[in-house]
């Protein structure tokens, strides 16, 4: 007897159904989360002005900082500017209980004025993102933790070793060089690429988080001859007041060893050949990402043999005021020859560390073949 299958139209509904429902639990229990937060927040809010109307030489006006500050954290932007509207009650009365007005009463008093101004500003920006402030701030990291996560080396065959590392401006977690780095799961090849968008620091790292989104997802689903023309594209879109980035791509076969790097206006790559133990400069050239419409991204291509490997990194590890790039280029080759002689282990690392300015972005990646 054949079954009959009902037409999978037929299933919408019932899924369109069920995901209300789903998303409707989620914002009863959120709901239900913030309902319980403000009622414990008015409590906390209640207890110390009657603490302060009773003690008043012991309780300073001040003690309501401390629901103030914490409601700043816990509760989104609609329900925020009537909790602040309610402590400045609450300290109205309190104000209210005091026989005389001194002047160090009057200075708290223009102190939680202050601060209140303070947190309703914070709050209404806060508003554009729909959510609290410490919700707020957990989805940016988590943003920022999951795209940076792309950087990450996947597991490569016996044989190969590669390793990344980065440093930003000043030690923040936000950064404006970035690595992203996958394999394709219908090939034996490893797909790189090392950025460095325009700015440093804190002030790149929102670029940097959408650009290094987007490569993430570009870098696999391209032939490698197309990658830096689609970023490039990308960009152009964006229209950033500050939209310009340099890259590295390279696209390394696994089995062979070959490998094919092109470059958008970013330092050249370097090669040690162990044959002769020499480290060598990859020239090669392509202009800036989102500067020019149908760019053209020549490839340089070469082979990475055993015992041989390949340095890929960002100009903030040669480059400095005071230092063109070519020197900066010798001395990041003279610190290799001392640095990964015997292992190159850890020496990623090592080098980010030992060259470039704390004042600027490093990045820099390294591949040896075994």
């Amino acid at each position: 007897m054949t079954a009959v299958r009902e037409p999978a139209s037929a299933y919408q509904p019932a899924r369109r159904t069920g995901a209300r429902r789903a998303w409707g639990t989620v914002l009863r229990r959120s709901a239900a989360r913030q309902d319980r937060q403000i009622v414990a927040l008015a409590i906390l809010t209640v207890a110390i002005t009657a603490l302060i109307v009773a003690w008043p030489e012991y309780v300073p006006l001040n003690s309501l900082v401390v629901p103030m500050l914490v409601g700043s954290l816990l509760l989104g932007p609609r329900e925020l500017p009537w909790f602040v509207v309610f402590v400045l009650v609450a300290l109205m009365v309190a104000l209210a209980a005091e026989p005389v007005l001194e002047v160090r009463t009057v200075v708290a008093v223009a102190i939680l004025f202050l601060l209140s101004f303070i947190i309703l500003l914070t709050s209404f920006r806060r508003s554009r993102l729909g959510v609290a402030g410490a919700l707020g701030e957990s989805m940016l990291v988590d943003l920022r933790d999951r795209i940076l996560g792309q950087g990450g080396i996947p597991d490569l065959p016996p044989g190969w070793y590669a390793e990344s590392a980065l440093r930003s401006a000043g030690g923040t977690p936000f950064a404006g060089d970035f690595v992203v780095a996958a394999r394709p799961r219908t090939a034996e090849r490893l797909e790189v690429v090392v950025v460095d968008v325009s700015g440093k620091g804190e002030q790149a790292g929102t670029r940097a988080l959408l650009l290094s989104g987007a490569c993430g997802g570009l870098l696999t689903a391209l032939p490698p001859a197309d990658f830096l023309k689609a970023s490039n594209e990308y960009l152009l879109r964006q229209e950033w007041e500050e939209g310009f980035a340099t890259a590295i791509h390279l696209s390394l076969d696994l089995v062979t060893g070959s490998y094919e790097l092109r470059s958008a206006g970013h330092p050249p790559g370097v090669q040690l050949v162990a044959g002769s133990g020499r480290w060598s400069v990859l020239e090669t050239e392509g202009p800036v990402l989102g500067l020019v419409e149908d760019a053209q991204f020549p490839a340089v291509t070469g082979v990475l043999r055993p015992g041989d490997a390949l340095l890929l990194y960002t100009d903030g590890m040669v480059e400095t005021p005071r230092r063109d790039i070519g020197l900066g280029i010798d001395r990041l080759l003279g610190q290799s020859e001392r640095l990964l002689r015997g292992s190159f282990d850890g020496g990623a690392a090592r080098l980010v560390d030992s060259l470039g300015s704390q004042n600027d972005d490093r990045a820099l990646l390294l591949v040896h073949r075994r």
